[in-house]
């Protein structure tokens, strides 16, 4: 964690180390239990998405951040979510993307008004002020500002409360100057004592422009020479671009062409310098973006791959299964019908049985009737030889006499 407490520093004036950083913090993870792995992921996925917006490279910021938004979403990280939709917001917005940019500040929002954390809560209401103000809604813009701002002085935010001078006098002086120089005045006194030199210079810059469009030259002229001073000390090269547009213009105005002239030569020669980085960087960004699009494309592709060899894998087993399920429910129908013709002979057997069973009671039965018979005779016969004896001494008996 500690590793990730100082990459988070460097976000935003050493992105690369930033990155390094973030990208060993990833490697740790796999040491840690699953739930403190996942939460570690998504803190360095957001961090090194912070670090590549900061670098201007806007495909891979959405690559990191949509994976640390992915990974919060799946642990119900509601403060992470409201975070992530905070960055993306911010990548959309650098894009010119109001639209989508919009639509992830709200999501945020909606997430911190439920937990009442009113600094992010002032954060976004800044946000969305700032894409109403790109689009010409300074009466919405004016509102969210105004609520912003509020948040602030609550809770002491004093860069925050920079930030909303700076919006403030901008939208006012759309239709009120007085208050667009108020809110701008405002901005350099509260950005000095934070020593925030970016808009500092950033509101001598507005000034000067407003002065210009007031038709004050000499104030113009004095503010942007400030606004110059500071972005050249700190090589803010966006804020010396508008530095030297506002010079060009008071110059002009006042009929000092030579020196107008010599701001506009410097102003299309920084633009143009911008122009070629600009389009070295898209040239990368669209680099990034197809070798991120044909990895993903060539993913989809072995995964589809996989998916097929699955399926085919599933369907010889399944072919197995059913070959299997047929030889098994084969064995079982012939033994069914081996165990009904064993079971109809058992029948049949038994029946023979017992018809035999039957017959020989049957013939027992006569057996013993004519044996019976036959003793009976027997019986009858000895009787006969006895008188047919005695019948015959008796005779002779009788003769003697």
């Amino acid at each position: 964690m500690a590793v990730l407490n100082i990459s988070w520093s460097y976000r935003d004036n050493k992105p690369d180390t930033a990155i390094i950083l973030a990208e060993k913090s990833l490697k740790l993870s796999n040491s840690l239990p699953v739930s403190k792995g996942r939460n570690l992921n998504a803190k360095a996925f957001g961090i090194i998405g912070v670090a590549f917006d900061n670098k201007s490279n806007y495909p891979k910021a959405l690559e990191y951040l949509l994976r640390s938004l992915k990974i919060r979403e799946e642990i119900g990280d509601k403060d992470g979510i409201a975070n992530c939709c905070i960055n993306i917001g911010n990548v959309y917005f650098s894009q010119s993307n109001s639209p989508l940019a919009l639509k992830y500040y709200l999501r945020a929002l909606n997430f911190f008004e439920k937990t009442a954390n009113k600094r992010s809560i002032g954060i976004c209401y800044m946000n969305i002020a700032g894409i109403y103000q790109g689009q010409s809604k300074f009466p919405v813009a004016l509102d969210y500002y105004l609520k912003a701002l509020k948040i602030k002085e609550e809770t002491g935010d004093k860069q925050g409360m920079g930030s909303c001078y700076m919006g403030l006098g901008f939208v006012y002086q759309q239709s009120n100057t007085t208050k667009g120089l108020e809110y701008f005045f405002k901005g350099i006194k509260i950005n000095k004592e934070i020593g925030d030199k970016r808009n500092t210079g950033l509101c001598f810059g507005n000034i000067g422009n407003l002065y210009n469009y007031l038709a004050n030259y000499k104030l113009a002229i004095q503010f942007s020479d400030s606004c110059l001073y500071i972005s050249k000390e700190i090589g803010d090269i966006n804020n010396e671009i508008f530095a030297y547009a506002n010079l060009a213009t008071a110059y002009s105005k006042t009929n000092r062409f030579k020196e107008a002239y010599e701001y506009d030569v410097k102003l299309r020669t920084l633009q143009s310098n911008i122009f070629n980085a600009e389009n070295s960087k898209q040239l990368g960004d669209m680099k990034t973006k197809f070798e991120v699009e044909k990895k993903e494309a060539e993913l989809k592709i072995k995964s589809e791959a996989e998916q097929e060899k699955l399926k085919a894998v599933a369907g010889e087993e399944k072919k197995k299964q059913q070959v299997i399920i047929y030889a098994v429910a084969g064995v079982l129908l012939i033994v069914i019908i081996f165990s009904a013709l064993l079971y109809k002979r058992f029948r049949l057997t038994n029946k023979q049985k017992h018809i035999i069973e039957q017959q020989k009671e049957l013939v027992e039965e006569k057996q013993k009737e004519v044996m019976d018979s036959i003793r009976y005779a027997s019986r009858i016969q000895r009787a006969l030889i006895t008188s047919e004896k005695y019948i015959a001494n008796q005779l002779n008996r009788l003769t003697k006499n």
